[in-house]
């Protein structure tokens, strides 16, 4: 009976190790060579691919102690929603982390009696869509933002917005695309402004 119980746990490990590795494969193959080549931002690798990690573990440990599935669900579109106390995320980034936690509760949750092929076919359909879907729309390179305040001037007016670019371009050195005009503080003569670069 021990060695039964033994070899049903070596089983449950090799079987947690073929999905991990399946996740962790499409997870990169979604992230760095879609993901990436498209967005050029690394800002959100890290995320997603700790996000991927820990939502299929947790998935998994679900699934082996048959928790109910809605409390599991429940847990991650919370995760999904949460705003982190930073800029916001832009809807291309939220998309993308829905798509790691779709892909890494597919891969854990999926039970005993869906085959290794049709979890492969579930991610290749997702890794194809997301490829013909960047291609096809040809999605441009999105700009960094940062937003700044400076002290109020003529140049915040909308006919000097040239020079308002060139003179932040220069303060700052990066390549600033455009300017977007925030709260104007008459009172402390200050203006936030939006830096696209």
């Amino acid at each position: 009976m021990e060695v039964l119980h033994t070899l049903s746990q070596t089983f449950s490990f090799f079987e947690l190790l073929e999905r991990f590795v399946l996740n962790f494969v499409f997870t990169a193959v979604i992230i760095r060579f879609i993901y990436y080549k498209y967005a050029q931002n690394k800002a959100y690798m890290f995320t997603y691919f700790m996000i991927s990690t820990v939502v299929f573990l947790l998935c998994y440990s679900l699934k082996r102690n048959e928790l109910d599935i809605g409390l599991a669900l429940g847990l991650f579109a919370v995760f999904g929603i949460i705003r982190y106390r930073t800029d916001t995320i832009d809807i291309k980034e939220m998309t993308y982390l829905f798509v790691i936690i779709g892909v890494a509760v597919i891969n854990a949750l999926s039970s005993d009696a869906v085959g290794l092929g049709e979890i492969l076919f579930g991610n290749v359909a997702v890794v194809l869509m997301l490829l013909i879907l960047e291609r096809v729309m040809k999605a441009p390179l999105l700009l960094q933002q940062q937003e700044i305040i400076i002290p109020y001037s003529e140049l915040v007016k909308p006919d000097h917005r040239s020079a308002l670019i060139a003179s932040l371009g220069a303060e700052t050195g990066l390549d600033i695309k455009k300017v977007q005009i925030g709260k104007i503080d008459l009172l402390t003569q200050s203006v936030k402004v939006t830096l696209f670069y």
